[in-house]
């Protein structure tokens, strides 16, 4: 009998990438243009100008592309997420009693 022969995934635990983006920054982007697809749509429906329409839509998706690649540069994958939570983490903890911290555990051993 011959050996099997198994195809090795490589990317895994990798995050998703796609021209530079990583992770949860590439929704960012489809989001972001969908909005600005809708924007266009709108604002050529009450009657704008086509070259303002476009110019304002260029402008905005200039801005979009170049806001989303720096984040996806500076945080990364989980950087974003990892911020905003340490937003949400209180100033200081109230305890009114002791025994919360006289149950726990200690990781060293005594001799």
């Amino acid at each position: 009998m011959g050996a099997s022969v198994y195809k090795i995934n490589k990317g895994i635990n990798k995050p998703i990438e796609f021209k530079g983006l990583k992770a949860q920054y590439i929704a960012y982007l489809a989001v972001g243009l969908i909005g600005l697809l809708i924007l266009f749509a709108v604002l050529y429906i009450i009657g704008v100008n086509m070259f303002i329409c476009l110019v304002l839509t260029a402008i905005l998706g200039g801005i979009l592309f170049m806001t989303v690649y720096r984040m996806s540069d500076k945080y990364g994958q989980y950087g974003l997420l990892k911020k905003m939570a340490k937003g949400s983490l209180p100033v200081f903890l109230k305890v009114s009693t002791r025994n919360t911290f006289l149950n726990l555990q200690t990781s060293t051993t005594k001799n």
